[in-house]
């Protein structure tokens, strides 16, 4: 499963050690629970403020670095380099899991493909598979969209989907998931990936199957019992 900071799935959180945090930034995976949770701390506490931003858990260990956030959020380990920085900088990380995640592979609601083995979307995400026909669909160009580079969910999907593979030199990329929502969701042709819990009716979330046999849809309690395969 796959890891944020605080570092989150893994979900987790990086915080420095002694922080009281006003300041949480980084993953956008890792989003929509760090502003419920703040909103409810918010709440129990009259006078207490706390943002909450995102923008990729790469852009969120480099705030923690440099001192613009006090906690950085992120769906990955950080890196042997980002360790040494802020080691270099004095300051004392202190990292937590605080939830694991499933990745959903999205589609038009129009797109008439309901499931796609792993290999299917490493070729897509490639570039070896280019129309829909080519996986049992009509006959449309896909269009590929994924996160940024400095995104944890980029560096998941790329490791454990793609098998360390290069995109495509097309992909289209999007700097937050709900830009990969709204754009699929305006794209008859469009596939993209996002966290579970920014799926909604706009987009239909594929059946994947790692065996090329069992196909499995993204759920809470497939992603619980690890049936479905992209979790993290």
């Amino acid at each position: 499963m796959k890891k944020i900071f605080l570092t989150i799935g893994l979900i987790t959180i990086t915080m420095l050690q002694t922080t009281i945090a006003q300041r949480i930034k980084g993953s956008d995976t890792v989003l929509p629970l760090a502003q419920k949770e703040s909103e409810s701390y918010m709440k129990a506490r009259p006078g207490t403020k706390v943002t909450v931003t995102g923008g990729g858990s790469g852009v969120g260990i480099a705030a923690l670095i440099n001192g613009t956030t006090d906690i950085a959020m992120a769906s990955r380990n950080m890196k042997f380099d980002e360790k040494a920085k802020i080691q270099q900088a004095g300051k004392v990380q202190v990292e937590k899991i605080i939830a694991y995640d499933a990745l959903a592979v999205v589609v038009h609601p129009s797109n008439k493909v309901s499931q796609l083995t792993r290999k299917q979307l490493e070729d897509i995400f490639t570039g070896k598979i280019t129309n829909w026909k080519q996986v049992g669909g009509a006959d449309m160009s896909i269009v590929v969209y994924s996160r940024e580079t400095s995104s944890g969910t980029y560096e998941f999907f790329k490791e454990h989907v793609m098998l360390n593979k290069n995109y495509k030199n097309s992909v289209l990329s999007m700097p937050a998931t709900g830009a990969i929502i709204q754009s699929v969701s305006q794209t008859k042709g469009a596939i993209g990936y996002v966290g579970m819990a920014y799926l909604n009716k706009e987009v239909k979330a594929l059946k994947v199957s790692y065996d090329g046999k069992t196909y499995i849809a993204p759920s809470f309690e497939n992603a619980k019992n690890k049936t479905y395969p992209v979790v993290r």
